[in-house]
């Protein structure tokens, strides 16, 4: 796993993300990794499985078996040997 570190935060966000955490039973540090996942699944391309389960998923009453991905196969080599 990676680390970062972010400097210079405001006081008052420093003080917002403590009682955040606080609030969820958690460390900052913890606190600070669910904002950003969170953040960036949300600003995540949508595919054509992700609209399908958006519309017609377990919250709409539906289970959907999708298949699993798969990797494309290796581009043919035109090569000359």
């Amino acid at each position: 796993m990676a680390s970062i570190t972010i400097r210079n935060i405001e006081d008052a966000l420093k003080t917002r993300l403590k009682a955040r955490a606080a609030e969820h039973g958690c460390s900052m540090e913890e606190e600070a990794r669910r904002i950003l996942r969170e953040s960036l699944d949300r600003q995540r391309p949508k595919n054509a499985a992700d609209i399908a389960l958006e519309l017609f998923g377990p919250k709409h009453g539906f289970e959907l078996d999708l298949p699993p991905r798969v990797a494309f196969r290796p581009p043919p080599d035109f090569s000359e040997e």
